[in-house]
């Protein structure tokens, strides 16, 4: 064990029972060696009678470890907690406070958080307010230094923490927990967050604290619910874990990536995530609730809607892009979604590298919320789609190639875009127009030319099944699916002898390379595009 390593317990609501909780600590301490610090999240006293609590107050029997525990969360035990700051309330057990930042003499830093969400004015006893949660976000949050703490603790469980994660059990985490908690996990960034008040055990998944690819590698969050102290179930209410403060660890080795990371659970949607705002609370909301813009140094204050309160008095609400069903593969925001091909995001798409692709420069165009074709873009995502496709052509005449850019709403449910770069050395924008026709009519699929200016959107009905084909020079090729297609039609056509003459490579899982090989590629495009990139104007 290093010397800096402190080693833990955290427990969940003791509920006044305190001897099984402390005979529990002395069998683990007797069988793993000593612990430096308990702490303790939920009702640490219960509605049973004191006289268990009397033997403690009174020195009879003694906590066997340094305890530290949050105050109440109902109006039965606000008389234990005398003061509002902290105190101890026997030998060995110390109340933190109603909200604060305890740094141990070794550095750790803990945050704390006592009692359960309040909007209404006035706050009760055993209840924090919006302006609690600012505050503390305040005290942590504005300076640049500020990298996040090492452990968070708070009775209620943070809104939403199921989301992108495993299963929560009965909890609900849609509708169960506390969104003002969610937006302190947001920006207090905790290695650690403990909680409880649901008499359950749930170990999230860990999550991370960064947006891939657009910002540095930030510490994950291991966010961890325990159930009450003696359950007949056995579940489990206590917890070991060691930890060296953040202060005393190497960057590289804090940033390290756990294995099964998710996404952020408190980052609702694709689109926030390409912005950049943390916004815990979907518009749905009471827009009593505030969050706090964590790019904004002066901590101004954003209503949950995510707008910024000194705006007019009419701002348009923003458009949640929608939610896939049930998993995909293309949705940013999922953890099905594989990050290492992403190559650059936009506010409303992303890029990414095809797996398998016809060539090492075979990107998609993406949206980042769930739409299942072009016809059902919004304006905006669509005006971004636009602007990709004129940014990669000129890219990709850079380098001497044309780009064929293809979409088949057939048997898929998230857009994929296919834009497929054809050296200009291979043959001519009206070859390729052949080659489809050509191919198309061997097939008996019936294939359209279609007016240079005129819109898919006019053409196709939302949920109709289509292929559709643009060339370099705006014209489009278009066929309405009627019963079958062949799945590989747009790969099969370029990997022809007519054009790529790579007609092995018209599957693409014939194609797949190794991870490495993939990162090695989205990195070398990445560093191609960056000249071209748009993105980082806006």
């Amino acid at each position: 064990v290093s010397e800096k390593e402190l080693a833990l317990l955290a427990c969940g609501d003791v509920e006044g029972k305190f001897d099984i909780l402390f005979n529990r600590v002395r069998a683990i301490q007797k069988k793993s060696g000593n612990f430096d610090l308990l702490l303790c999240v939920g009702n640490f006293f219960g509605s049973t009678p004191d006289a268990e609590w009397e033997e403690y107050k009174t020195g009879i029997k003694k906590a066997p470890i340094q305890t530290y525990v949050l105050g109440a969360n109902n109006q039965e035990t606000v008389k234990y907690f005398q003061d509002a700051d902290g105190c101890e309330l026997a030998e060995n057990i110390t109340y933190l406070g109603r909200k604060g930042i305890f740094t141990g003499s070794s550095g750790l830093q803990i945050v704390y958080l006592s009692g359960t969400e309040s909007l209404n004015e006035p706050v009760p006893g055993y209840s924090f307010s919006p302006k609690d949660v600012s505050s503390l976000r305040m005290m942590l949050c504005t300076t640049s230094q500020f990298k996040g703490v090492d452990i968070l603790l708070t009775s209620p469980w943070p809104k939403y923490v199921g989301n992108f994660g495993n299963s929560s059990g009965e909890v609900d985490t849609k509708k169960c927990g506390s969104a003002l908690v969610s937006s302190l996990a947001t920006g207090l960034k905790p290695r650690y967050h403990f909680a409880a008040l649901e008499k359950t055990y749930y170990e999230r998944l860990p999550y991370r604290n960064h947006i891939v690819l657009q910002e540095n590698a930030q510490h994950a969050t291991r966010f961890i619910a325990l159930a009450n102290v003696g359950n007949p179930e056995k579940k489990k209410y206590l917890y070991a874990f060691s930890i060296v403060p953040m202060k005393l660890m190497d960057a590289a080795e804090l940033v390290k990536q756990p294995p099964d990371v998710t996404e952020n659970p408190y980052r609702k949607s694709g689109q926030e995530v390409s912005i950049g705002k943390q916004i815990p609370a979907p518009v749905e909301e009471s827009a009593c609730q505030f969050f706090f813009d964590l790019n904004e140094k002066q901590g101004r204050k954003r209503s949950s809607t995510g707008r910024d309160s000194k705006s007019s008095p009419h701002p348009k609400q923003p458009r949640k892009p929608p939610q896939p069903p049930g998993p995909c593969w293309f949705c940013l925001a999922s953890p099905e979604v594989e990050k290492h091909l992403v190559v650059n995001i936009g506010t409303h798409c992303y890029l990414a590298l095809a797996k398998g692709g016809l060539s090492d420069d075979h990107v998609l165009i993406l949206p980042i919320g769930h739409y299942q074709s072009v016809v059902e873009l919004s304006a905006e995502v669509v005006e971004e789609v636009e602007k990709y496709k004129a940014t990669l052509r000129r890219f990709f005449k850079s380098r001497g190639k044309r780009c064929v850019v293809f979409e088949r709403n057939y048997k898929s449910h998230h857009l994929q875009l296919q834009v497929i770069p054809v050296p200009v050395s291979c043959c001519a924008t009206d070859d390729i127009k052949d080659a489809f026709i050509t191919q198309a009519q061997e097939q008996q699929i019936e294939l359209l030319e279609i007016p240079e200016h005129s819109d898919i959107k006019q053409i196709a009905q939302p949920g109709a099944a289509y292929f559709y084909v643009e060339l370099d020079t705006g014209e489009k090729l278009f066929h309405r699916i009627k019963k079958n297609f062949p799945l590989q039609f747009g790969r099969e056509v370029l990997a022809s002898e007519a054009i790529l003459n790579i007609p092995d490579k018209s599957d693409w899982r014939q194609c797949q390379i190794s991870k490495e090989d993939e990162e090695t590629l989205a990195r070398r495009f990445r560093k191609d595009f960056e000249p071209f990139d748009f993105t980082v104007d806006d």
